[in-house]
């Protein structure tokens, strides 16, 4: 292999699979793959050959089997995809930045063949080529982007239709253009975006203003956003804005959702029982009673504190304090900030008695997910997993809405496609 063959092969390998799991496939240090990938030293041949064996697992010709394709990106834990895999969707790409969320979710989605998984959404959007090498081309783009401020108002129609690489126009960095030009590029049917519901408000206006007049007015997908309460879904306050986009006219509408009464889940849904009906899982319950492990209840120093905490703010007139729920409660939003002290959402344990966090397995049944749902991390790092994931029962229902009109647009595309052709060939 050509020395520019080999380098092309690294970039290859780490933009679809990241420094640490090829480090740890060839089982050699992280720093050892950057020096090849900056070409500061050369490949021994027998690593060569089992990249070489790695890039041929992925297979852009294997049999598509679902009823529609899309991507996943900021993909956090996988919950805006277990959403869509529900309704015949088929992911195609992942991306994800965090190595630790990256361990959660191959350890629920194993990659298959005509999957890719890439870590830097920066490393796959430097142009148009590249966007058109790393993305394939899909039906729908999911993404959960941060939301970051933007530094100059409104959008330049002009500079930004002029434009070969993007906007550039626009405040250089920021994440939304990344989606923006992967958008513009690969032309997807149909999107679903999620954010904070602040984003609305987010910077005095103007961050949502340039994204609705980025995805309508540049881009020009008709667009449809609300903002949603996962209560009733799970028994949780949590309170997002999802922003769909269709590349043509449809009847979609936000009123086909069917969510569920805000009564019908409570925290006794997804607690652990505490009394044998379920097998202990170590270390979040333990003994054949499944007793929720005592490192979950909290100090008497940190109960002092929050307490007083509360009680200070209470004698100010402020609402800050802790959150106590029982069985028939409903809990405030779980914050990826939760491993710091469990405030938002306490387990009370009865009077005198001080209440406890809830354990991982608790944050994923409040989060929608199963128990079949794997957690390979810490409990730090899963409190943070959970608290930045979506509901994933509730996107179960995005879905379903969206699903007929994906397939029309998918439809409508193909027709459009098949009559280019005939105009071109004949």
């Amino acid at each position: 292999m050509t020395e520019e063959g080999t380098k092309e092969l690294v970039q290859l390998s780490i933009n679809r699979y990241g420094r640490e799991k090829i480090a740890t496939h060839l089982d050699v240090h992280p720093r050892t793959v950057k020096r090849w990938e900056n070409g500061l030293t050369s490949i021994p041949k027998g690593n060569l050959l089992a990249l070489e064996q790695l890039s041929l697992y992925y297979n852009s010709n294997a049999p598509i089997t679902g009823d529609f394709t899309f991507i996943d990106l900021f993909a956090g834990i996988g919950g805006i995809r277990r959403g869509f895999e529900t309704h015949s969707g088929q992911c195609l790409m992942t991306c994800e930045w965090d190595s630790y969320a990256r361990k959660t979710y191959e350890a629920n989605f194993p990659i298959k063949p005509n999957h890719t998984f890439i870590c830097d959404i920066n490393s796959m959007t430097r142009s148009d080529d590249e966007i058109k090498r790393f993305v394939p081309e899909h039906d729908v783009l999911l993404a959960g982007f941060p939301c970051q401020p933007f530094s100059i108002a409104g959008v330049s129609k002009k500079k930004s239709l002029g434009k070969k690489h993007g906007f550039a126009c626009q405040e250089q960095g920021n994440l939304f253009f990344n989606v923006a030009d992967i958008i513009r590029v690969q032309r997807p049917p149909a999107f679903l975006l999620e954010n904070v519901k602040n984003l609305q408000s987010h910077d005095k206006g103007k961050t949502f203003k340039i994204i609705k007049e980025t995805l309508e007015d540049i881009l020009g997908y008709n667009i449809h956003y609300k903002v949603i309460d996962a209560k009733g879904f799970v028994p949780q306050h949590r309170e997002r804005i999802f922003i769909v986009g269709f590349d043509g006219e449809t009847n979609f509408t936000w009123n086909d959702l069917q969510p569920p009464p805000f009564d019908r889940k409570k925290m006794k849904d997804i607690l652990h029982p505490e009394n044998g009906q379920e097998p202990p899982e170590e270390p979040y319950t333990i003994n054949s009673e499944s007793i929720v492990n005592p490192k979950y209840t909290l100090s008497d120093k940190l109960w002092d504190y929050l307490q007083a905490y509360a009680k200070k703010h209470r004698e100010k007139g402020n609402g800050f304090g802790f959150g106590l729920v029982g069985p028939e409660d409903t809990s405030r939003t779980l914050s990826a900030r939760y491993y710091k002290d469990g405030s938002e959402i306490l387990v009370s344990k009865g009077k005198n008695n001080n209440p406890r966090r809830l354990t991982p397995r608790e944050c994923a049944r409040l989060m929608g997910f199963d128990d079949k749902f794997k957690i390979p991390v810490s409990d730090t790092r899963a409190y943070k997993q959970f608290g930045n994931c979506v509901v994933t029962s509730l996107i179960e229902e995005i879905a379903r809405i969206m699903k007929p009109h994906i397939l029309a647009m998918k439809a409508g595309s193909q027709t459009k496609q098949e009559i280019q052709d005939i105009a071109v060939h004949g």
